[in-house]
């Protein structure tokens, strides 16, 4: 059988090393030695002894999702294998995390990471009971963690001169040193979402990056129980 379907650049590849590699730009490959984490739902294939179980965030991280509907609701993946996780063909991206470095990422783009990172789900500050982007997951410590996001994002530099603001529905995540605050503007908020009158964005200030992609999303598919 003959297809430019079977050529290499579509061609699984048997894993070199431990860990997390991007399969393509819409999907990431994990060699599983051990143990990861992966979003519930995303996983669109396996190989090799691999076990999927959810995993629990504590009652205060189920509270927050059950208020807000956002939240990072995980599975934990163990064993000997090579699984593969993609998220509606959203983009994906892999951050090096490394000691010292903190970044804060909306639950909806995290994919998988690996169990030497920490992760909490922590509360936005200044953000109040709106958008988003309220309890965001804060990521520390040293490892690999993959990042989805709906078109190509747009990585803005933060500086102290320059504070940026962005839509709570379109932010993807910030470098976690930024502070945050809720930024009412009457006069561009009938120009942002198609007129749709909303004047509330998400202002940070300080020095840094925060990462926004080019759509405000659809609404989410209920998970099936």
């Amino acid at each position: 059988m003959k297809s430019d379907l079977f050529s290499d650049e579509y061609l699984a590849q048997p894993a070199t090393a431990p860990g997390m590699t991007l399969q393509n730009s819409k999907s990431i490959k994990y060699a599983v030695h051990g143990e990861m984490y992966a979003r519930q739902g995303s996983m669109i294939a396996f190989r090799g002894s691999l076990q999927f179980e959810r995993k629990g965030q504590g009652i205060g991280g189920l509270l927050k999702r059950a208020v807000t509907g956002e939240g990072l609701p995980l599975m934990t993946v163990s064993g000997q294998g090579e699984a593969w996780f993609a998220q509606e063909a959203a983009n994906c991206f892999i951050v090096d995390i490394e000691p010292g470095d903190a970044l804060t990422i909306n639950g909806r783009n995290v994919l998988c990471f690996d169990p030497t990172l920490s992760y909490e789900i922590k509360t936005v500050k200044g953000a109040g009971m709106t958008g988003g982007g309220l309890f965001n997951s804060l990521f520390t410590g040293y490892g690999k963690l993959g990042v989805i996001c709906e078109g190509s994002p747009i990585v803005i530099p933060v500086t102290g001169q320059a504070p940026v603001y962005v839509d709570t529905d379109a932010v993807v995540g910030w470098s976690a040193q930024l502070s945050t605050s809720l930024h009412r503007s009457q006069s561009v908020g009938s120009m942002i979402r198609g007129g749709s009158g909303e004047a509330v964005q998400l202002m940070l200030q300080g020095e840094g990056f925060v990462i926004v992609r080019p759509s405000e999303g659809t609404p989410q598919k209920a998970a099936a129980h």
